[in-house]
């Protein structure tokens, strides 16, 4: 049929026709967490209008992902909550499904599909989405049901990138070639204005609409709802809220006081420069097609004002103010950088996927004498011997963020306190994966990866236990950095390193 939805977004994976005796149509809402700028819920939106059926959106939450705790649920739960209200108001079916036990939201899920006249799912490239969604795919084709997943995740298509990019520099030439074309298909920003998506009557087995009730009476009590799930329960909830409403009061308020001095700030811990926004980004209650949208109202500018012959230049090929170009080239270029790594690899998250030439000479450097030896109990506790580093590790632990800047700092002075340049690499990732709110995505995988010399090139000269990987140091960040305000709100009390 003919969609509002990019070909190039769309990923069948079970080429069946619809089922013409199916009860409804399902969007199976899994990475893309989201009522608006979402390619996938308009197509699903789409094929409710076709075939005349209501749309069931179902959003399962599972306890058995990778470093599930309450910290992850309770913002995803938070997002719930805005869409049962949300949708409520809008007569849209919705289907909420925390499970309690391991394989019970997979259950209920296979209940719902073999109702539906088509499924319309997200296509993620990372963490555990691609493999869940092969497995669904072999079942659902099996039961004749089609299934097409939808790529909403960047402002790039992924099936349109040719490869992994070694560096920013590739993937934003790239980004400039492609992206005018693409920008011209937004997602809808209110989707479910049609009025097949709405249901007159419930469409559910008796049995899955009283699980539904059910879950929807768990998920209006989300502290209790948390406490009772086996998930660590270590990692805290957070004080920020999940959901497109939170995402959105931030974006306003960075759109109206901090972009402007993103550019000049944003390094600096003391400064609240940065946009805050990746929690939202990584959980899908924000998409950056919303972010550019809200920056072309702000600006009075679309697409047509790109600058239409570009060599990869970092700025001026937006035709926005300086500081506005510089937070684009992160969030769109950096992000984008991320999303087709993963998309065309499955080593982003491995030591083999460095390049060659960084695991070379970190690894030929493994012998050199270390200033500390560190576990990985220490650094999780936050007793490292460099009191900078420590204060990072807090804010990490407290508030599921790091400091932009700050991120950098705290992935390189780990090389200097494992024997094993290896064990530096997996300590990063088991730390960050397990607290950043915005971890376990792309983007931080790409930051991890950046301070072991991927996207960038070798260094002279040539560093005890660094190599030729890019050398920085707390000594100099605290030198050239505002830090004062946030080392007294993070750090410990002793103020001399080793």
């Amino acid at each position: 049929m003919q969609s509002v939805v990019p070909e190039s977004r769309l990923h069948v994976l079970s080429d069946h026709p619809p089922n013409l005796q199916g009860d409804f149509v399902v969007y199976w809402m899994s990475a893309f967490r989201r009522l608006a700028f979402n390619f996938a819920l308009d197509r699903a939106v789409e094929w409710s209008a076709r075939l005349k059926k209501p749309l069931v959106i179902f959003e399962p939450l599972r306890v058995d992902y990778p470093y599930a705790c309450d910290r992850f649920h309770r913002f995803i739960i938070d997002g719930m909550i805005e869409k049962a209200s949300e949708l409520s108001e809008k007569g849209v079916f919705y289907f909420p499904f925390v499970e309690r036990d391991h394989r019970e939201a997979k259950k209920i899920w296979a209940s719902l599909v073999s109702c539906a006249a088509v499924v319309v799912g997200d296509a993620s490239p990372a963490f555990f989405f691609p493999h869940m969604q092969k497995k669904a795919a072999s079942l659902l084709h099996e039961w004749g049901i089609r299934f097409e997943a939808v790529d909403s995740c960047g402002l790039i298509p992924l099936r349109i990138t040719p490869h992994a990019f070694a560096s920013a520099f590739e993937c934003r030439r790239f980004a400039q070639k492609v992206l005018p074309k693409h920008l011209e298909a937004f997602p809808s920003s209110d989707p479910l204005a049609c009025e097949w998506v709405r249901c007159n009557s419930h469409p559910l087995p008796p049995f899955l609409e009283e699980v539904r009730q059910s879950q929807l009476d768990a998920i209006r009590q989300p502290e209790s709802l948390v406490a009772s799930l086996p998930v660590d329960h270590s990692v805290s909830a957070l004080t920020i809220r999940g959901g497109s409403r939170p995402a959105r009061e931030r974006l306003k308020a960075f759109l109206r006081r901090g972009i402007l001095s993103y550019a000049e700030n944003r390094h600096h811990p003391d400064e609240e420069a940065s946009s805050g926004l990746s929690p939202w980004l990584h959980f899908g209650h924000m998409s950056t097609f919303e972010v550019l949208f809200g920056i072309g109202e702000e600006y009075d500018w679309s697409p047509k004002c790109l600058e239409p012959f570009s060599k990869g230049q970092k700025l001026g090929w937006w035709k926005l103010p300086e500081s506005v170009e510089a937070f684009l080239d992160e969030l769109v270029i950096w992000r984008e950088l991320g999303l087709i790594r993963c998309y065309h690899t499955d080593d982003y998250a491995r030591w083999e996927g460095l390049p060659a030439w960084a695991r070379h000479t970190l690894e030929a450097h493994q012998k050199d004498p270390r200033p500390f030896i560190c576990t990985v109990e220490m650094l999780e506790e936050a007793k490292s011997p460099d009191p900078i580093w420590n204060a990072a590790m807090q804010e990490l632990r407290e508030t599921g963020r790091i400091h932009n800047y700050m991120r950098m700092i705290w992935g390189k002075r780990v090389l200097e306190w494992f024997a094993n340049p290896r064990e530096a690499w997996e300590a990063l990732i088991y730390l960050n994966d397990k607290y950043a709110i915005d971890g376990r995505d792309p983007n931080t995988y790409t930051s991890i990866g950046w301070v072991f010399g991927a996207y960038d090139r070798p260094w002279a000269p040539e560093r005890p236990i660094y190599g030729k990987v890019r050398y920085m140091s707390s000594e100099a960040a605290r030198r050239k950095l505002r830090m004062e305000n946030w080392l007294a709100r993070w750090g410990r009390s002793s103020p001399t390193l080793y």
